[in-house]
């Protein structure tokens, strides 16, 4: 039997079969730690910093070991990664038989019953969508697999989807007429009868709020759990474990008891009466929680015109369970639309109500739509109580994990208190391959004149760069004013956030080859760049958490009552960890270098600004821009 070392090590089979592989000591450290965990069925915490192969260093020891493995990503990209590309070196390797499925989201399967309704139904806001219900009934004959992915003449974001893909609410599960051809179904099918599931993170919670219900299939036979990309998973887990109402389900409930109402229950003229009144109380609730898109903590007291809004709902929402009752056990639909509108209005009575302790009260306005949440403000006993469920093994990696060398915010927050954690430093020289910049003589970031400012010290740098640059901001505001000063003042391509999906903008950014792209929180992480297209990147300021977020509000109440220092606890940390992302963003490669410039003078002017400093890579430091001038043409002869 083959042991790590002996696919990883100096001699090992991976050395023989992938030309380029470079044995590392951090690799196998971490590789060795698993095997034990694997072994002895407990939590083990790993930092593996960016450059150790964190991905083989796990997926190794998951295949020697033999258990019935999750493995879950904090990012489609990742997932597809993983399931195409590592794994099957891996597996081809060993000439190992094990079956390894990759498993979405609901929302990423073609529901054949939703499909045939739109269809039915016909109505619909715009030709461009009539079009694509055309084209994905066209496809639908001919999919094996039913996942959307296939559809690539359609964008990820077309308003064509949810006619066409199930949720729980609207799911009818066993009673569902194509249930048996259910492409949902069958995934988790295979997933079932599969040695190593790859999941995302939204997938594992999903399940693991199943399981809770009691319905959870895939999770009960898992023997070893492996979180990739770990540090998501305090805010994907809040997400989980909170209780939420959207317009979006109002919306739909109202339209599909329309839709079922047309076809089996065309006598009760009431339905379209009742959806029409809920659609429209639903768009007055919209427009009462005020046109500013914003996330806030939710009013106490409420406004007039936001009570009187509620109230109407409840009216509608009572009077459309009025009208199914009767007619429920007409159809499987109906019967849906009636146990939804139930379920509503408990969850809206709930919502629109007072807060319950213990939780962050909380609602977020879109365009057209709001969400009304309620949050658990502590997740760690949610965790941990579904942990203790099964022993299994429990591994939890990420190249940002600690701050101040120190794992304890993961640890209080997962309430992972008998973890055995494992810190590896990234293989990579940032001392020969990159430098920090902090400019001078930049103001305070909460200034008027900050991005004006910013821009000045930036193009330079970008300039000496000759692009090549990931510009990254902590706001939308601020990265769109900056695109604006930024057009005509560099002989660089823009890219920006937003103008195209993230795949085709980074796809650009490497093809160009001199780019500049501007982008916010999605390009902090996830995006792998390597070689001479980006030497440079550029944060604007420390990435704290806006003051008036609502959760970030409610966890400050929440540890002033327990004594404790809102900010050292919680919003530095949680900063520190969010910049180590941005900042892991420059070196991808022993051969990359590049220089990382944080305009935050708070960076070196405040005396938490050494926590930052002690967190990041151990890269040499300037404050003189000659410094980088000279940095960049070195390495542009070298």
């Amino acid at each position: 039997m083959y042991s790590s070392i002996d696919i990883l090590g100096n001699s090992g089979l991976l050395k023989q079969a992938i030309s380029g592989f470079t044995p590392r000591d951090s690799q196998q450290q971490m590789a060795d730690a698993i095997e034990r965990t694997l072994d002895l069925d407990a939590q083990l915490i790993v930092e593996a910093g960016t450059g150790t192969g964190k991905t083989f260093a796990y997926l190794v020891p998951v295949f020697l070991r033999e258990k019935k493995t999750i493995i879950s990503t904090g990012t489609k990209n990742l997932q597809d990664q993983l399931f195409f590309k590592d794994i099957p070196i891996i597996k081809d390797l060993l000439s190992t038989p094990r079956k390894i499925v990759l498993l979405k989201g609901r929302a990423n399967y073609l529901c054949q019953y939703r499909l045939t309704s739109s269809r039915e139904d016909g109505r619909f806001a715009s030709r461009q969508q009539i079009s694509q219900l055309q084209e994905v009934f066209e496809w639908s004959a001919g999919t094996q697999t039913g996942d959307i992915a296939e559809l690539t003449t359609i964008p990820e974001d077309s308003a064509i989807w949810p006619y066409v893909t199930s949720t729980p609410d609207n799911c009818l599960n066993q009673d569902c007429e194509f249930y048996n051809e259910c492409f949902v179904v069958k995934a988790r099918q295979k997933a079932l009868d599969a040695d190593i599931v790859v999941v995302n993170h939204h997938l594992f919670f999903a399940d693991m709020a199943l399981q809770e219900e009691g319905f959870g299939e895939l999770l009960p036979g898992a023997e070893a759990i492996v979180f990739d990309e770990a540090h998501h998973l305090p805010e994907i887990a809040s997400q989980f474990f909170s209780t939420v109402i959207s317009a979006r389900q109002l919306n739909e409930l109202a339209r599909d008891t329309e839709v079922e109402g047309l076809q089996s229950a065309k006598d009760i003229a009431e339905i379209g009466g009742a959806t029409t009144q809920l659609q429209i109380a639903v768009q007055d609730m919209r427009s009462a929680l005020g046109m500013e898109l914003r996330r806030s903590v939710w009013p106490d007291p409420l406004t007039k015109q936001l009570q009187e809004v509620i109230e109407r709902i409840k009216m509608r929402l009572a009077r459309l369970d009025e009208i199914l009752k009767p007619i429920a056990m007409r159809s499987k639909g109906l019967e849906n639309c009636s146990r939804r509108v139930i379920q509503l209005i408990e969850r809206f009575n709930l919502l629109t109500g007072k807060t319950p302790p213990d939780n962050i009260h909380w609602y977020e306005t879109h365009l057209q739509s709001f969400t009304l949440q309620l949050t658990p403000m502590i997740v760690a006993e949610f965790f941990k109580r579904f942990m203790s469920q099964k022993k299994r093994a429990w591994i939890f990696t990420s190249a940002t994990m600690t701050v101040k060398q120190s794992f304890q915010l993961f640890v209080d927050t997962m309430g992972l208190n008998d973890a055995i954690k494992l810190q590896l430093k990234s293989p990579f020289n940032y001392q020969q391959q990159a430098i920090l910049y902090v400019p001078r003589g930049l103001p305070d970031p909460r200034s008027g004149n900050y991005i004006e400012m910013l821009i000045e010290a930036v193009i330079p740098v970008l300039e000496a760069a000759q692009g090549k640059t990931f510009l990254l901001f902590t706001s939308y505001r601020a990265m769109e004013k900056a695109a604006e000063m930024l057009k005509g003042a560099v002989p660089f391509p823009l890219l920006l956030q937003g103008t195209m999906p993230k795949r085709e903008l980074i796809e650009q950014f490497k093809k160009l080859g001199n780019a500049v792209l501007l982008g916010t929180s999605s390009f902090w992480y996830g995006v792998d760049v390597r070689g001479d297209a980006l030497s440079c990147v550029i944060i604007d300021k420390l990435p704290f958490t806006a003051p008036d977020d609502p959760i970030l509000q409610g966890r400050i109440q929440m540890l002033r009552k327990q004594g404790m220092d809102p900010f050292q606890t919680y919003q530095l940390p949680q900063a520190v960890i969010t910049l180590k992302q941005g900042a892991g963003r420059l070196i991808r490669d022993h051969e990359d270098y590049g220089v990382l410039m944080i305009c935050d003078p708070r960076l070196v002017g405040n005396r938490y600004g050494e926590v930052f400093l002690q967190s990041l890579p151990e890269m040499t430091r300037t404050r003189d821009l000659t410094k980088i001038q000279e940095f960049f043409k070195t390495k542009a002869t070298i």
